[in-house]
């Protein structure tokens, strides 16, 4: 078909792209957009979200970071409740990182040296958010080999703390109160909350 002829070229050049190639274009790629755009510097929610869907979604594996996230009792979840767990935590972690792109101004990111073999089918890449009048922020990257773009990110490391892992507690907790359906309500309530605020 037509339409796969046309994005075939892009596909393959990302999948031989490393891992730190590809966090380096994302990383810049949503920068420039983020200071190309005034709008989004202002604050408008729907554009930065509809940026990060459009650059960031296509390389985030969010079944691996839902699962381990929601750790042992995912395989209690029936195919239903694994879908509404993944669709419900990519809203809050798509939500929570257009937050942060948002607060951009002249930061850059640089990428620090790799401790990981070629030939590592899951490796972490190291970067640093350099500028904004503050500290420089350390935000590392969980990606795994993914078989149709190359690399997917399954957790994020800002300052320190490994995203998935930080959920982790909190989802047993609720699950642990209300089960896999009060973990699915109470992720669609926090949700909704966010959105009613913009």
């Amino acid at each position: 078909s037509h339409a796969q002829s046309a994005t075939a070229p892009t596909a393959a050049a990302a999948a031989a792209q490393t891992p730190d190639q590809l966090i380096n274009r994302l990383s810049n790629e949503l920068l420039d957009a983020v200071r190309a755009d005034k709008s989004i510097q202002a604050g408008d929610t729907k554009k930065v979200l509809a940026l990060v869907d459009e650059k960031v979604v296509p390389y985030v594996s969010f079944q691996r970071m839902t699962s381990s996230a929601v750790g042992r009792y995912w395989r209690q979840a029936t195919p239903e409740q694994q879908a509404s767990l993944e669709t419900e935590f990519k809203t809050l972690l798509m939500r929570t990182y257009a937050g942060a792109l948002a607060q951009v101004k002249d930061q850059s990111v640089v990428i620090k040296p790799s401790r990981n073999l070629p030939e590592d089918e899951e490796q972490i890449v190291r970067t640093e958010v350099r500028g904004g009048g503050g500290d420089p922020v350390q935000l590392d990257y969980r990606v795994e080999k993914s078989p149709t773009v190359g690399w997917k990110i399954y957790d994020v490391n800002v300052l320190g703390v490994w995203l998935v892992e930080n959920y982790r507690n909190s989802f047993a907790q609720e699950i642990s109160k209300g089960g896999i359906d009060g973990l699915i309500a109470k992720l669609g309530e926090r949700n909704k909350s966010a959105a009613a605020r913009k």
